[in-house]
């Protein structure tokens, strides 16, 4: 059971950033910012044109230099973009926030000449330091580098990039941001006669018993989001175009080419994957449909979420969701808990709902350091398990830090997102065993994680499948909201059928999944992992302990490894095999099957 040490904690707990800077006005914060800029010039003077006759002893070195420097620049993006995030009202945060990406950008394009040098090297020579020992632990980090050799611009191109991106796409991403944390929200009411205001609590109605208050949560959300629509629109447009015209700057096929490149997936995989859920859409029908037999009613787009009885959960305050999370994972492993007991002793986590927070959750890690989880905890199941989630971000980054330099550190995002839903599903046999015989919990678990599932699994593979015709749109010219609004919908009737009402609001909702813009076909990632995840945890309960060991050398690997050999060495998971996203599959319909018959 956890320590009585975590009763200490606060009710609704908020950062402490003490560990990063003192504050906007602390000295430390300017003095490292100026030491940064002047190692990276240093950096540059010293090795600049001279990369190519380097030995493997000293490129080992500047690597090492190089990581360190990457480093301390995490740490002065970390205060302000933190800080930021918890208040996206908070001007000063903001003003800092700007005025470091604009430094740590100039330290960047000194430092762009030494990965381009090491490209421009002779392919004999680049592999023979692909094969030095004295470059180990940094292979996979240099064949990643001859992976993105051909598609790698001259150093003046590559600065003058990453320049325009502060005044380009990244304004653009960061003004819906902005744009979307000043919008106040029409205040729905409950039957009980609490009012919600926020994003996060309008959402955590979608949840709520009561039909008309799903439905007027539902409603208020997105009708911001249609008063809205055209500066939505414009601005997914324009991200869309720039990354069109990276794509040919770099001569990649296509902005689905580039990303994969980046996220080590090949495109069989990745249309295994897309193939693969559209071919089970027949799930999610499946479900809606005993969902509605069993509540008696449609099921609206904004009731999917709603609870299988009309009798509301008592709320799980954030004392018992942490101590019930921590005693979840303590099962699993004990010094897995307990290190998930330091982020909440230690304050690395911000659950506490308030105005101008920004809205989702998030697991912010900066090597060296920890992570951060940001949530709002709203004292319910789905906040318990996004709070696992999170954690299992948070857990991961732990056990690579523990292993790897900073650029073994940031492991591909298929692997970054197993953990998470490993969380989740630890989670929900330790409360489906606290349950009992309490048979109305036990079918709210159980339909919560298939609601779960068919989020990740359909969902997110939805909003890449949307991306696709965005982005093959764009390689014809602009488009407009109207063509997202219509794309969206269409999409969506095609996976609901017949078994979900799709509410005209629904077009503008779009414009709520951040990842579309901060960064293309990031949401299938969701789908693969969520895929992979099931496959561990099947083997987990197949071998029980002996699972343990490798599953928690596969989180620490990082990014020291390729993602599909790594998965295949440590846990016996092939990601290539089309057998492994059909048993995935399979598994949800054997949830749905179990479902089925306490009906």
């Amino acid at each position: 059971m956890v320590q009585s040490s975590i009763q200490q904690i606060s009710d609704t707990q908020e950062w402490d950033l003490r560990d990063l800077y003192a504050g906007f006005d602390d000295p430390q914060f300017e003095e490292d910012l100026r030491s940064l800029q002047q190692r990276a010039s240093a950096f540059r003077e010293q090795y600049r044109s001279n990369v190519a006759q380097l030995s493997p002893v000293q490129i080992a070195d500047c690597l090492r230099e190089l990581e360190s420097i990457h480093q301390k620049s995490g740490y002065l993006y970390a205060f302000p973009a933190l800080k930021f995030a918890a208040d996206t009202r908070d001007t000063k945060a903001q003003q800092f926030e700007d005025k470091v990406m604009e430094a740590l950008t100039q330290v960047e394009n000194q430092l762009l000449f030494f990965d381009l040098e090491l490209q421009s090297i002779a392919e004999t020579r680049f592999s023979q330091l692909q094969q030095a020992p004295e470059l180990e632990n940094y292979r996979h980090y240099l064949d990643r580098i001859a992976e993105v050799r051909p598609h790698t611009l001259p150093e003046e191109v590559e600065q003058t990039r990453n320049r325009d991106m502060l005044t380009g796409r990244e304004a653009f991403v960061k003004l819906r941001s902005v744009h979307l944390g000043e919008q106040e929200y029409e205040p729905v009411t409950t039957p009980d006669g609490k009012t919600a205001t926020t994003e996060a609590e309008l959402s955590a109605l979608l949840f709520h018993p009561d039909a008309d208050t799903r439905l007027n949560a539902y409603q208020s959300v997105r009708r911001v989001l249609q008063q809205h629509n055209s500066l939505y629109g414009y601005i997914l447009n324009a991200v869309t175009q720039d990354h069109r015209v990276e794509s040919q700057m770099r001569s990649y096929k296509s902005t689905l080419h580039k990303q994969l490149v980046a996220d080590e997936v090949s495109e069989p995989v990745f249309r295994a994957i897309m193939d693969g859920t559209q071919s089970r859409f027949d799930l999610f029908q499946r479900y809606y449909r005993l969902k509605a037999k069993a509540l008696g009613q449609k099921i609206r787009i904004c009731d999917i979420y709603a609870p299988w009885t009309t009798e509301s959960q008592p709320p799980i305050d954030y004392k018992t969701g942490v101590t019930t999370l921590l005693d979840a994972l303590e099962q699993f492993d004990v010094n897995y808990a307990r290190r998930a007991e330091e982020f909440f002793l230690n304050h690395w986590v911000d659950a506490k709902v308030r105005p101008g927070k920004r809205g989702g959750a998030f697991c912010a890690y900066f090597h060296g350091k920890h992570s951060y989880l940001l949530m709002s905890y709203t004292e319910d199941y789905t906040s318990l398990f996004t709070l696992a989630h999170e954690m299992g971000h948070g857990l991961h980054f732990d056990w690579i830090d523990r292993q790897q330099s900073y650029f073994n550190s940031n492991p591909p995002l298929v692997l970054a997102e197993v953990a998470s839903t490993f969380n989740e599903l630890l989670l929900l046999d330790y409360l489906l065993n606290q349950a009992g015989d309490d048979a109305k919990l036990r079918r709210a678990l159980i339909t919560r994680q298939l609601e779960d599932q068919f989020s990740l699994l359909f969902r997110q593979s939805t909003i890449s499948r949307l991306e696709l015709m965005l982005h093959d749109r764009a390689e014809q010219g602009s488009f407009d909201r109207q063509f997202v609004n219509d794309t969206w919908m269409d999409l969506y009737r095609k996976l609901c059928g017949d078994s979900v009402e799709l509410l005209d609001a629904h077009q503008y909702d779009w414009a709520r999944i951040g990842h579309i813009f901060f960064k293309p076909f990031y949401c299938y990632q969701y789908t693969a992992s969520t895929l992979v995840s099931l496959a561990c945890y099947q083997k987990y309960r197949e071998v029980g302990k002996d699972f343990v060991p490798g599953y928690l050398e596969l989180l620490a690997s990082g990014s020291q490894w390729n993602q599909v050999e790594a998965l295949r060495h440590f846990v016996d998971v092939d990601l290539e095999d089309t057998a492994t996203i059909q048993n995935a599959l399979e598994y949800v319909q054997g949830l749905l099957n179990q479902l089925e018959q306490t009906l």
